[in-house]
């Protein structure tokens, strides 16, 4: 099975892999301004998000794999490889694994370490979206605002909102499967897992995902490993201050 991706540009090719509930789609403002310095973006979903395709197995060693397939598909090696949060794990997990094909890592705010169910209220939301009832996005919008206060958060997940057909809504993620292995989403990276290649480490200000007591952990996966932090930001923080994202990046990787 392939995973659906959408390639902007040509050159050095550049994987951009997105969080939980996200899609290769929320990152195509950024993925269009690499493009312009001679990268080919590959904004992938991973599986059981986006378009990509569903499946009861979800955990990082298959997320891994299905990226493994995908460099095989389309003959990527050399890649500059860059996750955020679940992307992060994965991305992470990828080029210890397989470290001649990446060329430099970046991992936006998330951390090798573990971090227990933190998604409660976002799935409980999208699983009371009843679209024999919900007609528009308006209205699946004042149901989730029932679960989750932040507009920010609901905008994002109403991107997995799409017509089935004429008339009829439906969301694009696999959500049972997502339930079923929520706990996945927080595994740790494997105790062994090391990749000695150039990486950064991008954590927003004011996101809790990487603390001061993360640094040890990083290094000691990543020796050679960089943490940056990118002001007036949270956890969104490519979203929230994308010019200052984008020249943390293309700082590293030019």
């Amino acid at each position: 099975m392939s995973l659906y991706s959408n390639i902007i540009g040509e050159g050095q090719p550049f994987i951009i892999l997105h969080g939980f509930l996200g899609m290769g789609d929320n990152w195509k403002t950024l993925a269009k301004q690499f493009s312009e310095s001679n990268f080919e973006v590959h904004l992938v979903d991973q599986r059981n998000h986006g378009r990509s395709f569903h499946s009861d197995d979800f955990n990082y060693e298959v997320l891994a794999e299905d990226l493994k397939t995908y460099c095989e598909e389309n003959n990527l090696k050399d890649i500059i490889l860059l996750g955020h949060s679940m992307g992060g794990k994965t991305a992470m997990l990828f080029s210890t694994l397989y470290p001649e094909l990446v060329k430099k890592l970046i991992v936006a705010d998330i951390s090798p370490r573990y971090y227990p169910v933190h998604h409660d209220a976002i799935l409980n939301g999208l699983s009371s979206l009843d679209f024999s009832q919900i007609k528009s996005r308006g209205e699946a919008d004042d149901e989730l605002a029932k679960y989750i206060k932040d507009t920010g958060t609901r905008m994002f997940l109403l991107k997995n909102l799409y017509w089935v057909e004429k008339g009829q809504l439906g969301l694009r993620l696999n959500l049972e499967a997502l339930k079923e292995n929520v706990s996945e989403v927080g595994e740790a990276l494997p105790i062994h897992a090391i990749f000695d290649k150039d990486t950064l480490f991008l954590r927003g200000d004011r996101s809790e995902y990487i603390g001061e007591s993360d640094a040890s952990i990083i290094h000691r996966h990543f020796p050679n490993s960089d943490i940056v932090t990118i002001s007036n930001a949270g956890h969104w923080l490519h979203a929230e201050n994308p010019k200052d994202f984008y020249d943390a990046v293309m700082n590293f990787v030019s």
